[in-house]
């Protein structure tokens, strides 16, 4: 063979080899039959131990891998939430004192008459007249119901406006809404109709509470 010439294969030789094996006499076989069989073996060992072993180990690899990112990032999590506890305490107490603050804006049961007669004065003090003054059926939310006051005065527009102002002044909470001013048809001095919806609100106390909470719990047992 010369120099630089790849070797040429028999590849009738190599079949020849592969017949006539006698299976009781391994050892006899030629080479490339015994490493053939002995590379088969192998391949059937590694598939064998895959299938039957790798395979759920690999998959129990990789949960546990997935389970340990997620346990990071929660530790992450929570570890940004220790360092930045005592900043969430202090806004905690805040909003508790907002909502106490608020809290004691709403009027109790007792106190709403009062307010009612504050409401009226404030109109009656910027020269406005009461036309209309109808409180509504009262709407009960989660801890307080509203009481919506249909009203209807007669002035002039700054009246109204004095009057929006002095609302907004009371120490109790009052809002006006569905706000429509129109010209007096019955008037010729120029004055103002403003229909409006005046709201206020109280507290519940702790029968009211209790009471609907127990028909909150009776509805959800009748869904069942």
């Amino acid at each position: 063979m010369k120099a630089g010439t790849l070797p040429t294969i028999d590849f009738k030789a190599l079949v020849r080899d592969f017949q006539g094996l006698n299976p009781r006499d391994v050892g006899a076989w030629p080479l490339l039959p015994r490493v053939t069989v002995l590379v088969g073996l192998l391949l059937v060992i590694l598939f064998a131990g895959w299938w039957f072993l790798w395979a759920e180990q690999l998959e129990s690899l990789d949960s546990k891998q997935q389970a340990e990112v997620r346990l990071r990032d929660e530790f992450v999590v929570k570890k940004k939430q220790a360092v930045n506890l005592d900043l969430y305490i202090q806004r905690l107490d805040e909003i508790d004192r907002s909502f106490g603050a608020l809290l004691k804006q709403l009027p109790n049961k007792s106190e709403v008459e009062s307010l009612l007669v504050e409401i009226n004065q404030a109109g009656m003090g910027r020269g406005l007249q009461f036309d209309l003054f109808r409180p509504g059926a009262e709407q009960i939310k989660d801890f307080y119901a509203e009481l919506p006051i249909s009203v209807r005065l007669t002035g002039s527009y700054h009246d109204f406006g004095a009057f929006a102002g002095d609302i907004g002044k009371l120490s109790r909470i009052v809002t006006l809404n569905n706000i429509l001013i129109t010209a007096n048809p019955q008037s010729k001095d120029g004055t103002l109709v403003m229909d409006a919806i005046t709201k206020t609100f109280r507290y519940l106390d702790e029968e009211e509470l209790a009471a609907k909470k127990k028909a909150a719990q009776a509805a959800k047992d009748a869904k069942k």
